[in-house]
């Protein structure tokens, strides 16, 4: 139940956040304050680590309203709001060490013998992964196929830039860091959980709908599989590169 009601202010902080709600932000941190003097020293570890994701991630908030205010390109402010997601970083690495707790982030050589079990079913993880790379591949071409040359040459370096900063960036965040810490505190399926809702819905931030932040869950369930299948984070900052290439050149980025 209690860890029920950490996820529940830790999404709800993510969302007011994003949109800017300072009465609904209040409310969280103050709940997760209360529940941080409670609790027992374990369950403080993981509350903490949530509590400073989610001042990194207002602090993050600051800075890109501030360059908002700037007078340069939309494509520089889009790179400088994904390189400000190191601010989330500082914040989660601080906690760690607060505790006194080892950075860890799946920072492997990935190992492709763990199958994926599926509902009557069991695939090879390597293949699980490339078929879903060149299925997400098919469907943006659909959409990219429609742009002329010189629409895409225009946005190579740009799109090259934020795809490989936001995939790194947002990977090590949540199957990193994130991923790594809540499961060795709490248990497989609450970390997937927390990491995959909460990188959805810090997709509100950048303009997307509920609807969409929540779909975007599920590529964090795909990616958070595929990081535990094979403890490494660097299939799934591959995959989350190019699905990012895709969102760039298919307009849903700029």
């Amino acid at each position: 139940m209690l860890l029920i009601i950490i996820a529940a202010l830790f999404f709800l902080g993510i969302t007011s956040i994003s949109y800017q709600q300072e009465g609904f932000c209040l409310f969280v941190f103050m709940g997760l304050v209360i529940l941080l003097l409670l609790v027992k020293k374990e369950e403080r570890f993981v509350i903490s680590l949530l509590l400073s994701f989610l001042i990194g991630f207002v602090i993050f908030m600051i800075s890109n309203h501030f360059v908002g205010t700037m007078n340069i390109s939309k494509e520089i402010k889009i790179i400088l709001n994904r390189l400000f997601l190191v601010f989330i970083i500082i914040g989660i690495v601080f906690n760690h060490l607060l505790f006194n707790k080892k950075v860890t982030w799946h920072n492997n050589k990935p190992d492709w013998n763990n199958p994926i079990v599926l509902p009557f079913h069991k695939i090879n993880t390597f293949w699980f992964w490339l078929i879903g790379i060149i299925v997400n591949v098919i469907i943006y071409v659909f959409f990219i196929v429609q742009k002329d040359i010189e629409y895409i040459q225009t946005l190579l370096l740009f799109c090259l830039f934020f795809s490989l900063i936001n995939a790194v960036f947002e990977e090590v965040i949540w199957r990193g860091i994130l991923l790594s810490a809540l499961k060795e505190h709490t248990s497989t399926g609450f970390a997937v959980i927390v990491t995959s809702v909460g990188f959805g819905l810090l997709h509100l931030s950048i303009g997307f709908s509920i609807f969409l932040g929540l779909s975007i869950s599920v590529a964090g369930v795909i990616y958070a599989l595929i990081t535990l299948k094979t403890n490494s984070i660097y299939p799934s900052i591959v995959f989350h590169i190019v699905i990012n290439i895709g969102m760039v050149y298919s307009g849903f980025i700029i």
